[in-house]
């Protein structure tokens, strides 16, 4: 490791299969807690190059348990975090309209590490149970049409990483790699990340993959579709720059798609959009969010995602969704 972090603070970037072995020693205990939490910090004060995050990547899909659904045509809604916001749980509700509107959804997440509250922290406080129980993941996906894939559960090698990235506080590469290391290999992705430069690093990466995918970034700073300006999005199909007008909404200021400060607030906020009492810029963020990955699951336009995403809020299939996985929670 010592020769690895001179040679990372000297800015010499790895090789692909350097950076994999970096991941494999950490999960096995090799380095201790002062070495990892150096090699992060490098991360934090220079861009990650495309053969590091593929390696890092493949570590953490071959050491991950995987969740073989074969039949289930699942989609993933997931941001990297780290874009320092603090947005209501808006990949997280999605996640449910998106199931409301009859597409399977496996939703991998984790507690939040830079933020106040992470799709995990959310859900657990809702009554969801965390759980890597096959039988019981395949039951919500049938039953709920969505099953949750919380992180730890499924990358116990990254045991030796997690207290070091809480006391940390701050966004790491760990932040960049969530979306690409969902264990259940979904064929249809949503990703949001924090900067055009990672989105252009992951377009490379998805590139090389048979994915659906559309990968999102909000120009002014957001790892979702924000609505609060023009949205870059990159999918397997086109690149376009999406604001809120294609979909004949409007524009809105950051302020109206703030979150809670504290988890029991981000649950209770989470549960009035869900029950269809959110605002019209809540809604729409959901809609607009929840379209693109129903659109990216369906292979429609945009705009046709759009409007079953508002269908399965407003009729109460996204809340059955959810209630239904609180029941099986149970």
């Amino acid at each position: 490791m010592k020769h690895l972090l001179n040679r990372l603070i000297n800015q010499e970037s790895i090789s692909s299969s350097e950076a994999k072995d970096v991941l494999v020693n950490i999960s096995e205990g090799k380095y201790n807690q002062s070495q990892i939490a150096s090699f992060l910090t490098v991360y934090m004060m220079r861009s990650i190059t495309i053969d590091e995050l593929r390696g890092f990547r493949d570590a953490l899909l071959e050491l991950c348990i995987p969740l073989d659904l074969d039949g289930y045509d699942t989609i993933d809604l997931c941001g990297t975090g780290g874009d320092g916001k603090d947005t209501f749980n808006i990949s997280t509700l999605s996640s449910f309209v998106t199931a409301g509107a009859g597409i399977h959804v496996t939703k991998h997440g984790n507690y939040g590490v830079s933020s106040a509250c992470g799709s995990s922290n959310v859900m657990e406080q809702l009554g969801i149970k965390f759980t890597d129980n096959k039988a019981f993941l395949k039951r919500s996906l049938d039953e709920a049409n969505i099953c949750v894939l919380h992180a730890p559960l499924f990358h116990p090698a990254m045991k030796n990483v997690a207290p070091i990235r809480k006391e940390l506080g701050v966004k790491t590469f760990f932040n960049m790699l969530g979306p690409m290391v969902n264990p259940a290999f979904p064929k249809n992705q949503m990703v949001g990340v924090f900067n055009l430069e990672l989105l252009r690093l992951y377009s490379y990466l998805y590139q090389e993959t048979d994915k659906n995918y559309a990968i999102v970034h909000a120009l002014d700073g957001y790892d979702e579709i924000s609505l609060t300006g023009k949205t870059k999005v990159i999918s397997n199909t086109s690149e376009t720059l999406f604001e809120p007008k294609d979909l004949g909404v409007e524009q809105i200021n950051q302020s109206a798609i703030f979150g809670g400060d504290t988890v029991k607030k981000s649950a209770q906020l989470f549960k009035k959009i869900i029950n269809g009492k959110g605002t019209k810029a809540q809604n729409n963020v959901v809609y607009a969010n929840a379209g693109l990955a129903i659109s990216t699951a369906k292979q429609i336009s945009h705009s046709e995602g759009f409007e079953l995403a508002k269908e399965s809020l407003m009729s109460g299939k996204a809340k059955g969704s959810l209630d239904k996985l609180i029941d099986l929670s149970k």
